[in-house]
């Protein structure tokens, strides 16, 4: 088995890493009922080692409704009963801890549950109860307080749903997201003291590291003002985020864990302020995860990101997908190569071997890259986006749009894991349907190939530590190739144009992401690692 990159005992493990995300309820189900579990993760402990990755991040495995995929928490101290018991976590942490893995969990800080205590305790108390106050709870305006108390747009992009809801007492309560999901208020000590406790909960029971879920939404302006152009967001990037993050620095600081957050700022100099010594680790990078396939639009990004992580000497991050975004394979097989979620629209040609192409040299391109790397599960595996039927659709974002969006479940389809296996080895009848052809990208098949993308990631990530951990330096390249190195004599070119690209002098090819032409130039679509 390959060992990991990184030894346990190292306190900067992170900044480094190669950390996989785990979508719970669709990477492995062991107990057959359909539904990804903790026991199909520990059971597939082995085959993470061997794919050689830092750490796990699991999305919120938490007591929900699932209304929002499990981010609508009731109660952050118990495990969804679907997914096991708080037991198995302890024994998921320590047994991928063996294998020198460690795990991150995800903590959803801007609201809850409908469901959860504080909430159900706030609609039993009434209007102008103390219990009321954890929340953002308001009268309406208008003669008959009918109108909503402000004109905030929803979270969910392409939704014109309001984000207020009028319950029959005559409040209003404010939810960025779902009705399901209504928003906690910040300003209140209990808020701040119950999530310190949380994260003390989890580091207690062996976590080293907690994402923190639409990082920059937290903090409300008291007064919930409309929005006016020109004047301070009243819920997004507010000041007051910082204070709270300096505390939940000091209580990761007590037992030596990190932090990354979901950031999604315009601006560097606010973004960089996320990062600083007292606060945050890392941040996810999204310039890099929406940039199209494009050389100078990619170096731009790597430029750019690079430059708001140097004043704060925090390490990039760099993803290519997540259970949010179109697979990589479909979007870089697509007219529009980019990330956005207002573009996403059903029935968008895709060229599938062009897109694994490309994916395969990103792959290569971001591993090279200072800083960590978030893969998302099925990634290593080259799985495209999947057309989910419509009356199977259960992504809220799909309903709020109208219709109109596909929404996020063709990225969370269950994982293909034995060819000749029911529903392709993943367990019992998946809650999402696989495509037909989904045997075609198991596990166990790409296992034996040499050629599949499988084995691309593996033998990347065990050759990635070559890089070492010094900072990029462009080569001399064409404007369509990007060329850079790291360590002294160890390069990566990756050739975006329709040319192919002689390559420099060079003693060793350590790895392709596809086949040199037949004169030994880097073809269109490919990357090299090579050593000088």
């Amino acid at each position: 088995m390959a060992q990991p990159t990184h030894a346990l005992t190292q306190t900067d493990w992170w900044r480094s890493a190669v950390i996989y995300q785990v979508y719970v309820r669709s990477f492995a189900d062991g107990g057959g009922d359909g539904t990804g579990d903790l026991a199909g993760v520990r059971s597939r402990l082995p085959y993470l080692a061997e794919l050689g990755v830092d750490a796990l991040w699991f999305n919120p495995w938490y007591l929900s409704p699932m209304k929002d995929g499990g981010y609508d928490v009731a109660d952050y101290r118990a495990i969804a009963p679907a997914f096991g018991t708080l037991a198995e976590a302890e024994k998921l942490i320590a047994e991928a801890r063996e294998l020198g893995i460690r795990t991150i969990v995800d903590i959803v800080p801007n609201h809850v549950s409908d469901q959860h205590p504080w909430f159900r305790a706030a609609l039993a108390a009434g209007p102008g109860s103390p219990e009321r106050e954890l929340f953002h709870f308001r009268p309406g305006r208008g003669p008959h307080g009918e109108l909503p108390p402000n004109d905030w747009p929803s979270q969910f992009v392409g939704s014109a749903e309001p984000v207020w809801t009028r319950l029959p007492d005559g409040d209003w309560y404010l939810h960025l997201f779902t009705p399901e999901q209504p928003d906690l208020n910040w300003a209140h000590p209990a808020v701040r003291r119950e999530h310190e406790d949380i994260l003390r909960f989890w580091f207690e029971r062996g976590v080293e590291g907690v994402r923190i879920d639409s990082a920059a939404l937290l903090a409300k302006d008291p007064a919930l003002p409309d929005l006016v152009e020109g004047d301070p967001n009243p819920f997004l990037d507010r000041d007051e985020l910082h204070d709270i993050y300096r505390s939940w620095r000091a209580v990761a600081d007590e037992y030596g864990g990190i932090f990354v957050g979901e950031v999604w700022l315009p601006d560097p100099e606010r973004f960089a302020r996320y990062l600083r010594p007292d606060e945050l680790h890392t941040a996810f990078n999204f310039s890099f995860l929406s940039c199209p396939w494009d050389a100078t639009r990619l170096r731009t990004s790597i430029d750019d990101t690079l430059a708001e992580h140097a004043p704060v000497g925090a390490p990039a991050t760099w993803v290519l997908c997540n259970h949010d975004v179109t697979r990589t394979v479909t979007r870089y097989g697509r007219t529009d190569t980019g990330f956005d979620f207002a573009a996403k629209a059903f029935g968008t040609p895709t060229d599938l071997a062009l897109g694994t192409r490309r994916a395969r040299a990103a792959a290569l391109l971001s591993l090279a890259l200072p800083g960590a790397v978030y893969l998302y599960q099925g990634e290593e595996l080259g799985l495209p986006e999947a057309n989910i039927p419509l009356d199977r659709i259960e992504d809220p974002m799909h309903f709020r749009s109208g219709g109109t969006d596909p929404g996020r479940d063709g990225c969370r389809v269950p994982l293909p894991w034995a060819a000749e296996e029911p529903y392709a080895g993943f367990g019992g009848e998946p809650w999402l349907p696989q495509p037909g052809d989904w045997a075609s990208y198991a596990a166990d098949r790409q296992a034996v190939d040499p050629g599949s993308m499988l084995s691309l990631y593996r033998r990347a990530i065990r050759t990635r530590p070559v890089f070492g951990d010094g900072p990029l330096t462009w080569l001399p390249a064409p404007e369509s190739v990007l060329a850079f190195t790291r360590a002294e004599g160890v390069l990566c070119l990756v050739n975006l144009g329709d040319q192919p690209f002689d390559l420099p002098d060079h003693s060793e090819l350590l790895l392709s992401s596809a086949p040199l032409d037949t004169e030994g130039r880097l073809p269109k679509d490919t990357a090299v690692w090579l050593r000088a």
